[in-house]
């Protein structure tokens, strides 16, 4: 069979396997909607907390960016793989112990204010929509390819799929959605690696295969080495950022994903306290299966890539990269008419997405407007590194299709998790604990599911116009999460002194700080600027650090020139950090 015909096949399966869980635990009441009626066994949870977590970054751009970025993406593993110890060690237990549905809903009560829960909603909707957009895209990335339509009809494709599942089940569906999706994606993700590592260094074990020798019995990554040297690119081992711009997008990936809505929520579906902290171990295995053979996949793919276009006749070349040229997310220029493919150091083209013409070539390639601004003259978009990595090894068809299978998982698990976020953070947090809280259970049952349906079209949206690549919309997700919920959960917790005037200045002031940097750098709007205008050295990435600190000590200053929180909220504080007699999550 050819690809399509196995995409479809694969893709059918799984889809099926999804639609058909989520009919099976179709949610009934608002506590199976929110919490999955809080009875799933650690385990089952901690697959699915890792499914939720493994999103289309990880999955699909992680990879890329590292096998693009050598040394330089290490921030992404380091940081990603810290935030989850974090989160799992200082917040999960506490906030289980608390038994809210929502992170607003912690903070509205914690802080005894109703204007700190709405300013908390706010960021949830502004963090969830700005990571949703990269699942979306991730989404359209593998149906524009594998099932051969528009990247925009894919999201719109990705759109109703998770729509479907999201509406009918809410967390109880997802939730047992993405045990099934956990297991699709992993094994989707590990077994192109084991073949591809067989075949390059004669070791089973991608992690290994990595430091491994190839034929000629050099080691692979002096290998890949001397192909970027030899291309003009720096060494693939060495780093360009800075000292200071590493250790800030690493703590702002930390520090983000300790605060992520659609993280922390999971900790709430267990039966208890004691539960939550062994879900949290086993995600935290699960998730290290991907995370330590993610470096590997981008060895691999990097040096694949290199041999099999650079300086080749374009006419010879595979027809995979014909297959990707046709997405718009590989562009080739002939810039010295010599028909042949020049990957060599440069700049525009090989970082900017290439503006297409509708005419071809003299060699039936695609034209770009602006290929006379770039020095190099072979395009790659990162996303697609993870999903074309099979192709470029000539590995069986069943193995390409069984990837995009694996990548659409990873890309709707998390996104529904998001849209729960969303709908909850509305249905719940501001209509029921604010605006009508005598709102019955299945009216507001039908408000989350309302909810639901209108965030799936704004998160089309930016998934149709997404501001990057999939890892770094959503590596600015995480800065957001940094800049508001992190300060305020931690101090929440283990300050009882902190008082909501504190929370509510430092949220509403990190998260302006944040949105203002990622507006000014990201999207070029206040003026725009370059990296030599970046305050203090520091990425759009890493900045989330920056704000994150301002956050922490204006909360801390105000907190202090203000009245202390009242005693009963200093007792429950107290209360919370003692690791016994937690109840289920309630709606208080």
């Amino acid at each position: 069979m050819n690809v399509e015909t196995w995409t479809w096949l694969l893709v059918g399966l799984t889809f099926a396997l999804y639609f058909g869980i989520a009919i099976w635990a179709r949610a009934g009441s608002t506590k199976e909607f929110y919490v999955a009626g809080g009875g799933v066994s650690p385990l089952a949870n901690g697959m699915a907390t890792a499914a939720d977590w493994m999103s289309a970054a990880s999955f699909i751009s992680m990879a890329g960016i590292i096998s693009f970025s050598g040394y330089d993406g290490s921030v992404y593993l380091m940081g990603w793989t810290g935030g989850y110890v974090l989160l799992a060690l200082l917040l999960a237990p506490y906030l289980r112990k608390f038994g809210k549905f929502t992170v607003p809903d912690f903070i509205g009560d914690r802080y005894y204010s109703n204007t700190a829960r709405t300013v908390a909603v706010i960021c949830a909707l502004i963090v969830s929509f700005t990571y949703v957009a990269g699942q979306m895209r991730g989404v359209g990335i593998v149906f524009s390819q594998f099932l051969q339509v528009d990247i925009n009809l894919g999201v719109f494709i990705g759109m109703a799929v998770v729509l479907t599942f999201a509406l009918l089940g809410g967390m109880k569906g997802i939730t047992y959605t993405q045990v099934a999706q956990y297991c699709v994606l992993i094994f989707a993700f590990m077994v192109p690696a084991i073949f591809i590592s067989l075949q390059m260094t004669g070791n089973i074990i991608p992690q290994l295969g990595m430091g491994g020798k190839v034929e000629g019995g050099a080691f692979l990554l002096d290998k890949l080495d001397a192909l970027h040297v030899e291309l003009g690119f720096d060494a693939y081992t060495s780093g360009r950022k800075s000292t200071w711009d590493v250790f800030a997008i690493t703590l702002a990936l930390m520090t983000g994903t300790a605060g992520l809505p659609h993280v922390i929520v999971r900790f709430f579906t267990v039966p208890k306290v004691k539960d939550a902290r062994k879900s949290a171990g086993y995600a935290l295995f699960l998730i290290a299966i991907l995370y330590t053979t993610a470096p590997a996949i981008a060895v691999f793919s990097r040096t694949n890539l290199i041999e099999t276009v650079s300086n080749k006749e374009y006419t010879e070349i595979p027809e995979w990269f014909k297959n990707w040229e046709n997405t718009g997310l590989i562009a080739w220029a002939d810039k010295n008419n010599d028909g042949k493919i020049q990957y060599v150091a440069g700049d525009a083209l090989s970082s900017a997405k290439p503006a297409y013409t509708d005419a071809r070539g003299a060699y039936g390639e695609r034209m770009i407007s602006n290929a006379s601004d770039a020095k190099n003259e072979l395009y790659v978009d990162r996303d697609i590194m993870v999903l074309a990595n099979p192709e470029i090894a000539n590995l069986p068809n069943w193995v390409i299709a069984l990837v995009a299978a694996g990548g659409l998982a990873a890309a709707l698990s998390t996104a529904a998790g998001l849209l729960l976020v969303i709908s909850t953070s509305i249905s719940h947090d501001l209509i029921k604990k604010q605006l009508k809280p005598d709102i019955s259970d299945k009216a507001e049952l039908r408000a989350a599911r309302i909810s639901i349906f209108v965030a799936i079209l704004i998160a089309g949206y930016f998934g149709i116009n997404p501001p990057g690549f999939v890892a770094a919309v959503v590596a600015l997700a995480f800065g957001l999460a940094a800049a508001s919920f992190f300060p305020a959960i931690i101090l929440g917790i283990f300050d009882k002194r902190m008082n909501s005037q504190g929370a509510i200045s430092g949220m509403i002031v990190g998260i302006v700080l944040m949105l203002f940097y990622m507006m000014k750098f990201k999207l070029d709007m206040f003026g725009g600027g370059t990296s030599a205008d970046w305050w203090f050295g520091t990425s759009p990435e890493g900045f989330g650090t920056i704000a994150m600190l301002v956050n922490v000590v204006i909360s801390l200053v105000v907190s202090r020139m203000t009245p202390a929180p009242p005693q009963d909220v200093q007792d429950m504080v107290e209360s919370i950090r003692i690791p016994s007699d937690a109840g289920e999550a309630t709606s208080h």
